[in-house]
């Protein structure tokens, strides 16, 4: 990218960084909701593929159950990308204090416990509610964080979201090269963080039910916590109606004798917190690549129009 592509990206995300900066959160809450509805009406693409994925993966909702979870979708979407304007603020230690104010951490006890064998812990997510805010308030509470992830384009972009995750102590292994980097982060006793609701190729990933079908789902979980003693632990995000994000630490995930049958028990795990609070989920993301519909089990599929 150009130096004046660059800039000109630049100055709206850190002039929305600043206006968020100056909002009250019930105001930010507000406007977040109307311009998810605004993204409904204007992006017609992303909306047939969440229309899609919600009849294909909940049948069991009739039209208008459908619609209203659809502009529910969307209202979180624009709430989701004020939040995460708030890591391009330039105002030093800004992003922190908005982290502690908003988040609140749950199930603290459970990482202790899991923390004290010394083996390590492996966080178990989905891109629910916010992210961004799940890992912060962790690290912010004194757990070391480390998120796989991939590098940003442009280059400044990448620089500046790893300065904000930095400020709160979250760190990041980028992919492809992230098996040195995460085998350190075990041995140290420290957390890694994975989520599971994306789609995962071989030889990472392999077909795993989700939502009724075979899809290509990350089965490296199991066997990494297999191999090292790493303790598994479900996180689940919510953002409440009031808006604060509450990041729930769940009991630790006992794996069985079998990786293929324990990650699809992850899979399971990720499915059911997605359908506890499916409008804060990435209903307009391509999770079902190379699937064949026709073949799900479990109830009859919604046509998507």
């Amino acid at each position: 990218m150009s130096p004046i592509l660059a800039l000109l990206l630049r100055i709206p995300l850190h002039g929305m960084g600043l206006l968020v900066a100056l909002l009250p959160r019930t105001w930010e809450m507000a406007l977040g909701a109307g311009l998810g509805r605004l993204a409904l009406l204007i992006d017609p693409l992303r909306r047939k593929i969440a229309q899609d994925n919600i009849a294909r993966c909940l049948p069991e909702l009739d039209p208008n159950r459908r619609r209203a979870l659809l502009e529910k979708n969307y209202e979180h979407y624009g709430r989701l990308v004020l939040e995460l304007a708030h890591m391009f603020t330039p105002i030093p230690g800004h992003f922190v204090s908005y982290c502690k104010r908003v988040a609140f951490l749950e199930g603290y006890e459970n990482w202790e416990a899991a923390h004290r064998r010394g083996k390590g812990v492996i966080f178990c997510s989905a891109h629910l509610a916010n992210w961004e805010l799940a890992v912060s308030i962790g690290a912010l509470s004194g757990i070391p964080i480390t998120i796989v992830t991939r590098r940003l384009k442009p280059a400044w972009l990448h620089e500046w979201m790893e300065k904000a995750r930095l400020s709160t102590g979250v760190r990041a292994a980028y992919q492809p090269h992230t098996i040195p980097a995460v085998m350190k982060t075990l041995r140290a006793g420290g957390g890694i963080v994975f989520v599971m609701d994306q789609y995962m190729p071989p030889p990472m990933g392999q077909p795993l039910r989700f939502f009724g079908v075979e899809v290509d789902t990350l089965a490296a979980v199991a066997p990494l916590a297999r191999r090292t003693g790493a303790a598994i632990l479900p996180i689940r995000p919510l953002r409440e109606d009031d808006g604060r994000m509450r990041i729930i630490i769940e009991p630790e995930h006992v794996l069985g004798a079998d990786d293929g049958q324990d990650s699809q028990r992850l899979a399971d795990m990720v499915e059911t917190c997605i359908r506890a609070q499916p409008a804060q989920w990435l209903w307009a993301h391509r999770r079902f690549k190379n699937v064949d519909w026709s073949k799900r089990a479990g109830g009859k599929i919604q046509d998507p129009a």
